[in-house]
This record gives structure tokens, C-alpha cells and sequence, in this order.
């Protein structure tokens, strides 16, 4: 049985100094599918990087957030349309209106941080 998530990472910066950089080296290493999402950027870590949402297929375990609520309102239809199985929003990048919206679908919503999630072996 694997442990491994599929887990989306909206706002991925190829900025190594950046949070979000950090935690796609983090999932990666700890052996999980990443799918950067960046309008942008063409890898990260090795990875090839999506432009936006609409251009994810398959199923989805976490969609971890690393964009403001002004971003992630504005990208609601699609977080929502992505139907994943939690959407972890990282500090400051919280949105009480999109989270409210998310547990109506029947997502399961965490505000918290990834990078220490995966190090106290809670992801």
C-alpha cells in the first residue's frame, strides 16, 4: 500500500527562498506526485509546472494553497471544478468565503501549514 498523495501546489514559485518552492522540494522528497501550478514558470524542482487549475486532469488528494483570497476567490469555479479530496490553506492564504464553499462540496479543509504537516508526519 503506498502513502504516497497527489497533491496540487497553487502558487509554486521557482523562487528558492520562497515557502511554496520549499514545499514542492518537501512532497517530492517525501515521495508524493506534485503538480506545480505557476502561470509562468516552466519547472520547479524538476517538475514540470501547469499554468493554471483547468489544466489538471485526474483525481486530486490535497490541493495545498500558496495564494491570497483576493487570487483564490477569483479562482474559485475552478478549486472547486478540481474536486480535491482537502485543500490545505497555508498561513496567509487563508479564506473563510472559499472554505466555507469547499466543506459545502464536501472538502475536507485544513488551515495549516504543509512544510510542518510533512515534517510531524501529519500530511
Amino acid at each position: 500500500m503506498t502513502t504516497s498523495k497527489r497533491t496540487v501546489v497553487l502558487g509554486a514559485s521557482p523562487k528558492s527562498e520562497r515557502i511554496s518552492n520549499q514545499a514542492v522540494a518537501d512532497l517530492k522528497a517525501a515521495g508524493h506526485e506534485v503538480l506545480p501550478i505557476n502561470p509562468v514558470a516552466e519547472t520547479i524542482h524538476g517538475l514540470p509546472v501547469t499554468a493554471s487549475l483547468s489544466g489538471v486532469s485526474g483525481a486530486v488528494d490535497t490541493l495545498t494553497m500558496y495564494v491570497n483570497a483576493a487570487r483564490s476567490s477569483a479562482m474559485q469555479e475552478e478549486i472547486l471544478a478540481l474536486k480535491p479530496r482537502r485543500v490545505i490553506f497555508n498561513p496567509g492564504s487563508e479564506n473563510p468565503e472559499l472554505e466555507g464553499l469547499l466543506e459545502q462540496a464536501g472538502v475536507e479543509v485544513e488551515n495549516a501549514c504543509t512544510l510542518i504537516l510533512l515534517r510531524t508526519g501529519q500530511y
